[in-house]
């Protein structure tokens, strides 16, 4: 019998990877915070999102820049973000923000809409000079990029319409095209449960669906990164003609480019590792995480979340 204390040769080195790992990209809160963000190319890529859905987000740039390290934390504790507030949304997404800053990521992207229309001006300036990139630019000059008629239409969190964050970016670059959006809340608990094909879902988004589908849309923005995983499901309602726009897809083509351009990409030549933290729920979200990702990643690990020093302040 091992005495109680000892640590087996395996779990030791366990333990030294771990400590290693955590002591070289977690930040105590006192740290410099502009001398911890300047960006370098072999640091990780940090992602956040309020649950599972900003995993489409992953699987995307983890395709087309596969030798990234991605850091990437789910809200589970407190999703949906689409119901909330701008205030909450903003206060939330600069307490995911903060948690990333602390492992030393060189670029944040929010992989959650609704935390893009409202939040992204206020991370560029409280993390600055950190790279921060949000989901709809990217969408909108994709769907532009698709549409033949010039009717374009958009679903997503309440949050995310309310904002009309997508039509104005679309109409700032095309002011003819014509947008038709609508609000989709049933959609994030849909995605969550796991009931991706589920008649219960299918008969939603054709409640959904419908009001767009009449004024002849040609092209779909899905606007919310949960919805990606519904694609086949809304095809099914939307038809082989509809062109989809996977938020995911042309966010991830999106950080690739700016990678590029602030010569930011990874020199590493191995293939980029994948390290999943959740505020909640660990074991269902690494089961929908194996499932829907097919690659391998780090245990998820649960963490909380500081509260965001502005919110103290006032």
């Amino acid at each position: 019998m091992r005495e109680v204390g000892r640590r087996s040769p395996a779990e030791f080195a366990s333990y030294v990877l771990r400590f290693t790992f955590y002591s070289s990209h977690f930040l105590p809160p006192n740290v410099d915070r502009n001398r911890t963000l300047k960006p370098s190319p072999d640091l990780p890529i940090g992602i956040f999102d309020s649950g599972v859905g900003g995993l489409t987000v992953v699987r995307q740039v983890h395709r087309v820049l596969p030798r990234e390290d991605l850091i990437y934390l789910g809200d589970t504790a407190r999703v949906p973000y689409g119901t909330k507030s701008p205030a909450t949304v903003i206060r939330f997404a600069c307490e995911d923000t903060q948690f990333l800053v602390r492992q030393r990521v060189k670029a944040v992207v929010v992989a959650c809409n609704s935390a893009s229309a409202w939040a992204v001006p206020t991370l560029e300036r409280e993390f600055a000079p950190l790279p921060v990139w949000g989901v709809i630019l990217p969408g909108a000059r994709e769907a532009l990029r698709r549409t033949r008629t010039g009717r374009i239409g958009v679903i997503g969190t309440s949050a995310t319409i309310r904002s009309q964050a997508y039509t104005k970016a679309i109409l700032a670059r095309d002011d003819g095209a014509h947008i038709c959006a609508r609000a989709c809340p049933l959609l994030v608990p849909l995605v969550e449960e796991g009931w991706l094909r589920h008649p219960v879902t299918l008969a939603v988004l054709r409640e959904y669906l419908s009001p767009l589908l009449r004024r002849r849309i040609d092209t779909l923005v899905l606007g919310c990164t949960h919805y990606p995983l519904l694609k086949k499901a809304i095809r099914a309602v939307a038809g082989r003609g509809m062109s989809l726009v996977d938020s995911a897809e042309s966010c991830a083509a999106f950080v690739r480019e700016r990678l590029e351009e602030l010569k930011l990409l990874s020199r590493r030549r191995r293939l980029g590792v994948i390290r999943p933290f959740v505020t909640d729920e660990v074991e269902r979200f690494a089961e929908f995480a194996e499932r829907f990702l097919a690659m391998p990643t780090e245990p998820a690990v649960k963490v909380d979340l500081e509260p965001w020093p502005g919110e103290r302040r006032r």
